[in-house]
């Protein structure tokens, strides 16, 4: 017990001795700074399911000091033992949570193809392709599962499948994933553009709080947004909802033109955008310059 006391006396005399010796504004910044760090570690934690592994080892610290304060020492060297290798066992515990920490801060905020350059073009045209064959496919219930990759190297993914390296188109699409297909039950991998794997397996996410409505696809295309910044567009063979994945998080109840938006915005620097939008100016401004055309043309005709 006087163990316990003598730890809360030193931290009080430490706190003490920070704010006697605080620095102005040094050190208010780095407050804020850690407070920052704090605030998205709880955000982060919350979120996954690394929130109930830390509950644990909160209960195990508790259980640490009940013991010490009822002098129990088998069980306080078997939880001083652990707690002594706490650094290794959350590496090994939070490794997914690790890896997906490190990946973001490796994105370093940029948009999933920013690196395109000069591929925007087919990029925008794969896009369309890819959500023209969705509406397709979600007529006829047909699964589809197509992963636009992103910063992140997909490799070990794409070992998994077929490659490809095709240009893309809907009937090429709607092929790969038709019923008898030998790709079909895998998933498409779109690179730069293009259609560079199918057949591809893809990792399940370990989440608990998916929805039971959510089959195997959702589950695979969750669990890849999970470990990297890929978009993964998803069709349900069960009832041909067209769903979009990033980051983790699932939106539903698309149609070919608003899946067709929403990757666009996910997908897109702004220059791509406006480059796109655009392209859907011009093209519309022609479509109505011939039906005003043939509205001419009608009346023009003698009765």
């Amino acid at each position: 017990m006087s163990s316990l006391w003598n730890a809360i006396y030193s931290f009080w005399n430490y706190i003490v001795y920070a704010v006697s010796n605080m620095r102005i504004p040094l050190d208010i910044i780095d407050i804020l700074v850690m407070a920052f760090i704090i605030y998205k570690a709880i955000e982060f934690l919350r979120d996954t399911r690394a929130g109930q592994l830390v509950k644990g080892i909160i209960m195990l610290v508790v259980i640490y000091f009940v013991a010490d304060w009822l002098e129990l020492p088998t069980i306080e060297w078997l939880l001083k033992t652990i707690v002594n290798s706490v650094i290794i066992v959350a590496a090994v515990i939070f490794q997914p949570e690790l890896r997906r920490i490190l990946e973001k801060v490796g994105r370093t905020g940029l948009k999933a193809n920013q690196l395109l350059d000069g591929k925007q073009d087919e990029m925008v045209a794969t896009i369309d392709n890819v959500t023209r064959a969705a509406g397709i496919m979600q007529d006829k219930k047909i699964g589809a599962l197509v992963v636009f990759e992103g910063k992140t190297q997909l490799g070990d993914i794409i070992n998994t499948g077929t490659v490809l390296d095709a240009k893309s188109s809907v009937s090429m699409i709607n092929n790969i994933f038709f019923p008898k297909s030998p790709l079909h039950d895998g998933a498409v991998i779109i690179r730069d553009g293009r259609v560079y794997a199918a057949g591809c397996i893809l990792p399940l996410t370990q989440r608990d709080d998916i929805s039971s409505q959510l089959g195997t696809r959702h589950r695979a295309a969750i669990g890849m947004t999970e470990n990297s910044d890929a978009v993964v567009l998803v069709v349900s063979e069960e009832t041909g909802i067209i769903s979009i994945v990033s980051n983790g998080q699932i939106t539903r109840n698309y149609n070919s033109i608003s899946a067709n938006h929403e990757l666009c915005k996910l997908l897109l620097t702004d220059e791509q955008k406006e480059s796109e939008s655009l392209i859907s100016k011009v093209v519309n401004a022609f479509k109505n310059i011939k039906i005003k055309r043939g509205k001419d043309d009608e009346n023009a005709k003698p009765n």
